[in-house]
């Protein structure tokens, strides 16, 4: 995954069943992240996108905190280096790949910890997590889109609360919001993320992934443009059927048992 030096701090799992694992492993500095780290960090959603084998990811920290957030002890190499290369932007990284991520919360998320959870399209967190916007505090200007997805997620009131007062917002609090999908015991916590990504599993794997694209594409518009889009996927995807794929459909809907209502 890169020079050998952060060669460690990103590891890379794939499960024989079809879930990658991300873990952010710099325990000892709260899982903050250097610049070899971002790049090592983009690679692995990049190379886990396009890794068949692969149909969710899970993205986690090692051991009390998911991230810390940028370490600002090379914070000029981080902010005004090659940032703008999209090739080595993780949340741009994470943002384009076509598989679900799922975020594994285990401890506090700060600032660019904070974006990266964000890029996540469903997050599973720890009782006691919290998310923190420390950017005000520490005059950095966001540019992994904290200033405009919170917002979006939690309303512009709370946001503006959480950013411009830079205190926490706990796990708890982020699922009332919507934010966190669900808040459990931080030993279970992988455990919820693999049993979520097991129930996405058991669907149909392309339209999985056409409906992640719909949903976070769709998500950028206004209602109507997104109407338009999903009706325009929509004629697409059924033009380029064939009956033989219309006959498997029928199939495999005759052969689901009904599906558990447990998650």
């Amino acid at each position: 995954m890169g020079d050998s030096s952060s060669e460690k701090l990103i590891v890379v799992t794939r499960e024989s069943d079809g879930v990658g694992t991300v873990t952010i492993n710099r325990p000892k500095s709260l899982n903050s992240l250097t610049r070899p780290m971002m790049v090592d960090l983009a690679k692995a959603f990049k190379e886990l996108g396009k890794d068949k084998s692969v149909r969710v990811i899970i993205l986690t920290g090692a051991g009390r905190a998911f991230c810390s957030g940028v370490d600002l002890t090379a914070a000029q190499q981080v902010f005004k280096g090659d940032v703008k290369d999209p090739e080595v932007d993780p949340v741009i990284q994470m943002e384009q790949c076509p598989k679900p991520i799922i975020g594994a919360i285990n401890g506090f998320a700060i600032t660019a910890g904070f974006e990266i959870a964000l890029a996540c399209d469903m997050l599973v967190a720890a009782k006691g997590a919290a998310f923190i916007d420390t950017h005000a505090r520490f005059g950095i200007f966001p540019s992994w889109g904290l200033s405009q997805k919170l917002a979006r997620f939690i309303g512009p009131n709370k946001a503006r609360e959480v950013s411009l007062t830079a205190t926490p917002l706990s796990a708890e609090e982020a699922e009332k919001l919507g934010f966190v999908n669900y808040v459990v015991e931080p030993n279970e916590v992988l455990k919820k993320a693999r049993q979520l990504a097991g129930a996405i599993m058991k669907n149909s794997q392309d339209m999985v992934l056409r409906y992640k694209s719909v949903i976070n594409d769709g998500y950028k518009l206004d209602l109507r443009q997104g109407l338009a889009m999903e009706k325009e996927r929509g004629h697409k995807y059924y033009d380029g059927m064939t009956p033989e794929q219309f006959k498997k459909m029928q199939e495999f809907i005759a052969g689901r048992k009904k599906p558990s209502s447990k998650m």
